[in-house]
């Protein structure tokens, strides 16, 4: 781990990190009716402060998978049941589940099970989010007007193992049972196979329609 971007906060049971590539400051963390996270403390993490189970909920609230932690006991994050994506107002899509993000890194744990995903195409990190959809002005109210093909009645469950595949200069390709919710909060689409716009341009958001390829749209960097 790197330890310019990657912030460890030892504990007697549990330890936590930070990972300040992913950070987007919501505030999940501070805002904790507890003292696990202090804003104007040195350390600003304490995890002998609450009881273990507080420190992995905290962590676990964290949506953009910049906080994780390692139980001395080994219990590890389990990831949720269901598969969701949050579409937020002007921001970016929150994943959470079994996700399988192809090609992320390997010290990036807490993306296994959530994380912010860029939507705006400005983002310096794609494909996570880093707040530039704020500098860049981006404006989607988060509608879903489509309800999906739904999923396979013979599903025993809504999660399982989720691909996420950034295809260079085009949209994310996932597979694997996916429930959308509007920003409003509610369930809109379901289906097991979608490709999703993050090229900001798209007259169908959240879905793809190959604005990509009308903008230039460019995933790195030239």
């Amino acid at each position: 781990m790197s330890d310019k971007m990657i912030h460890a906060f030892p504990g007697d049971e549990i330890d936590v990190y930070w990972d300040k590539r992913l950070c987007i400051h919501i505030g999940e963390c501070v805002q904790a009716n507890n003292s696990l996270f202090e804003g104007e403390r040195e350390p600003w993490c304490v995890p002998d402060e609450v009881p273990k189970a507080e420190v992995r909920e905290v962590c676990e609230r964290c949506p953009s998978g910049a906080l994780s932690y390692v139980d001395k006991d080994g219990t590890a994050e389990q990831p949720a049941p269901e598969n969701t994506g949050q579409v937020v107002y002007n921001g970016p899509l929150y994943l959470t589940g079994e996700l399988d993000i192809e090609g992320a890194p390997e010290d990036m744990p807490g993306v296994r099970f959530r994380v912010a995903l860029c939507r705006c195409g400005a983002s310096k990190n794609k494909p996570f989010c880093d707040n530039s959809h704020s500098e860049v002005g981006f404006e989607d109210f988060g509608a879903i007007g489509q309800s999906g093909p739904g999923l396979d009645p013979g599903l025993e469950a809504t999660g399982g193992p989720l691909k996420i595949k950034a295809i260079p200069d085009g949209p994310l390709k996932v597979e694997g049972p996916l429930t959308l919710k509007a920003a409003s909060g509610r369930i809109a689409w379901q289906g097991t196979k979608t490709a999703l716009c993050r090229c900001g341009a798209s007259k169908n958001k959240p879905f793809c329609d190959a604005s990509h390829r009308t903008i230039g749209f460019k995933s790195a960097p030239d």
